[in-house]
C-alpha cells in the first residue's frame, strides 16, 4: 500500500478534544481535518462532532505532525450570521489552502436545501471571516487550487446527484471550476469520474493539490459500494496536466490506501478512510514540490478518529502511472 500509517495511529481521538462549555462536553467523534502550515508548524481545522450531533470546527498545532495541542475554545466564524440566508444545521469538512500568503478555507454546509458549500478567510489561523455560500448548487468536498490562472481560482468540487439507500445525497465525479471573487462560480468541465465495479465508484476531492513537476497531484476518495449495504471508502491519487487541469494524466488503478486496522473499520461509519488534509514534512518546499519530499496525509477514520499517513510525491507519482 503506497500510503504508510503512523505507528500512533490514530492520532487524535475524542480523548484528545478537551470540554469546551457549554456544548462541546464529552466529544463523540473527531475527523475530516482540513491542513496547512504556519511557519514551521502544522495546523489542523478539526471537525468535532457533540453528543448533540452537532458539529464544531478547533484549531489543533503541532511541532511535529503527530502529537497535537487542541483549542480549549471552537472556532468562530465571523459575518456568518449576516452572510446565509438558509438554515444551516451543521459546517464541517474544512479544507485549507494557502493562496498569495493568505488562508482560504472551503466548508460543507447542510442546510435545509441540501449541501451547499462556502468559504471563509483568515490571515493568521486565529480569526476567521465567513465570505459568503458560494452558489445554489448542490455540492460537496470543494478544494481550491494554490495559485490563480490568469487572476482566477479554480476550484475542485463534487455535484451531488446520487443518493444512497438511506444516505445522504453523493456523486460519481469531480469537476473544476473558476471565479473571479470565490463567490460566483462558473464550471469549466468534468475532471475524474467514479468507475463502476472498482474501488472508486463514487468519488470526492480529498485535500487541495499539490503541484509537482509532472503535473498537479491529487488525493481523492473513492467509495465501493457494491457490497450490499457495507460502503467502503477508500483513498487514491490522480496527476492533472499543470496547465489544464481538466485533463487526467495518470490515475491510480489501486486504492492507496484502505481501511484495515480496527479503528478504520469499527466506528460512527465502519470501512471509512477519508483523506481531506495534506502537508508537506519540509516547511518551505518551494511551489514546485520535488519527487523526493514527503507529505503528510490526515484523514477521517470511520468518521470517529483522524488518522495519518505518509509517501513521497516520486511513491503516488509512481502510483497513479501504475
Amino acid at each position: 500500500m503506497t500510503l504508510r500509517r503512523a505507528k500512533l495511529n490514530p492520532i487524535l481521538t475524542r480523548a484528545d478534544i478537551p470540554d469546551i462549555a457549554p456544548h462541546l462536553i464529552d466529544a463523540t467523534s473527531v475527523f475530516n481535518p482540513g491542513a496547512t502550515r504556519l511557519g514551521s508548524k502544522i495546523v489542523l481545522l478539526l471537525r468535532v462532532q457533540a453528543r448533540s450531533r452537532e458539529t464544531y470546527l478547533v484549531l489543533a498545532e503541532s511541532n511535529d505532525g503527530v502529537k497535537f495541542g487542541v483549542d480549549r475554545h471552537t472556532l468562530r466564524l465571523e459575518g456568518f450570521e449576516a452572510r446565509v440566508h438558509e438554515i444551516v444545521y451543521h459546517v464541517y469538512d474544512p479544507r485549507i489552502t494557502k493562496i498569495d500568503g493568505e488562508y482560504f478555507v472551503m466548508l460543507a454546509l447542510d442546510t435545509d436545501r441540501g449541501c451547499r458549500l462556502g468559504v471563509a478567510h483568515s490571515a493568521d489561523l486565529r480569526r476567521f471571516e465567513f465570505l459568503g455560500v458560494t452558489g445554489d448548487e448542490d455540492l460537496r468536498n470543494g478544494v481550491l487550487f494554490p495559485e490563480r490562472f490568469d487572476g482566477a481560482y479554480m476550484r475542485l468540487e463534487r455535484p451531488n446527484r446520487t443518493r444512497l439507500p438511506g444516505g445522504p445525497a453523493t456523486g460519481d465525479e469531480i469537476r473544476l471550476s473558476i471565479s473571479s471573487n470565490l463567490i460566483e462560480w462558473e464550471p469549466v468541465g468534468g475532471v475524474l469520474h467514479g468507475r463502476d465495479h472498482y474501488w472508486d465508484e463514487l468519488i470526492g476531492s480529498g485535500p487541495p493539490p499539490l503541484r509537482t513537476a509532472e503535473g498537479w497531484l491529487h488525493l481523492y476518495h473513492g467509495v465501493a459500494r457494491h457490497f450490499g449495504q457495507s460502503n467502503i471508502y477508500q483513498a487514491g491519487a490522480v496527476l492533472l496536466d499543470p496547465d489544464h487541469p481538466t485533463r487526467v494524466k495518470a490515475r491510480t488503478r489501486c486504492n492507496i490506501l484502505e481501511p484495515r486496522e480496527s479503528w478504520e473499520l469499527t466506528g460512527q461509519v465502519p470501512n471509512v478512510v477519508f483523506p481531506s488534509g495534506l502537508v508537506t514534512r519540509n516547511p518551505d518546499p518551494g511551489e514546485i514540490v520535488g519527487i523526493d519530499e514527503e507529505l503528510l496525509v490526515y484523514y477521517g477514520a470511520a468518521d470517529t478518529a483522524v488518522g495519518l499517513a505518509s509517501a513521497t510525491v516520486g511513491e503516488l507519482i509512481d502510483a497513479c502511472h501504475d
